[in-house]
């Protein structure tokens, strides 16, 4: 396609994604989840999935998709507790889990982003998250060895963007989608609207086009909330 970034869809713009692939998937819980993608990820069928992503979704819903039909090999996340079958899957050994501390996660995004192999952090010194790992002393304090994430593809949504792949995200919908935009070798960004060049500010723009390689605009977005808490008037 040249220089052309636009697909028609999600089913075109995820072609070369095989068997046995590492996906970084932007979001937080149902939160900025590529939710076009992962339909389409579903159909298509792809096992043995490694997936990075803060959390699984729930179970009819997000990632839990993809847990439901068995397509993930391995969650590496920050938070598991709103998926039945995310976790029937890890207590039977059907389903490998890294549980990462939600920082840690996201600077291992960054680091891929930024071109650096690894990181050092004081989170997890000392618990069972730092075993097998290096650690070295900074000052007096114990730090671990923590290192990039390495994703063949990289899928995040956003709620503008131009056919150049400069993306805006919307409030707390950015969550974890920028540091995975930069982060993956192929980037794959879904978006709610998508406009020509120079419609979009040059000031709001959070994700530059640089970072992506193919982008589409999804239809029927659902936005599920996992729960709603509202008080008496």
């Amino acid at each position: 396609m040249g220089f052309n970034k636009v697909y028609q869809n999600a089913d075109e713009a995820l072609h070369g994604i095989e068997d046995g692939m590492t996906l970084m998937i932007g979001g937080f819980g149902l939160c900025g989840i590529p939710e076009n993608a992962i339909a389409a990820l579903v159909k298509r069928g792809n096992k043995n999935l490694t997936c990075i992503s803060n959390n699984a979704g729930v179970d009819d819903f997000g990632l839990g998709l993809l847990l439901q039909t068995k397509q993930i090999k391995k969650m590496i996340s920050s938070y598991v507790g709103e998926n039945a079958e995310f976790e029937r899957q890890m207590l039977s050994g059907e389903l490998e889990v890294e549980l990462v501390p939600q920082g840690t996660l996201a600077t291992r995004c960054m680091a891929a982003g930024y071109g650096m192999p690894a990181i050092f952090t004081p989170a997890g010194v000392g618990t069972e998250v730092a075993e097998g790992k290096e650690t070295r002393i900074f000052n007096g304090k114990e730090y671990l060895l923590e290192y990039a994430f390495e994703a063949d593809f990289a899928i995040v949504k956003a709620w503008k963007g131009d056919t150049m792949g400069n993306l805006i995200y919307r409030s707390t919908a950015r969550n974890f989608n920028p540091p995975m935009a930069m982060g993956g070798k192929i980037t794959i960004a879904e978006v709610e609207e998508l406009v020509e060049p120079g419609m979009l500010d040059p000031d709001q723009i959070h994700t530059p086009g640089i970072y992506v390689n193919r982008i589409f605009q999804g239809t029927d977005f659902e936005k599920r909330i996992e729960q709603r808490t509202v008080r008496k008037k």
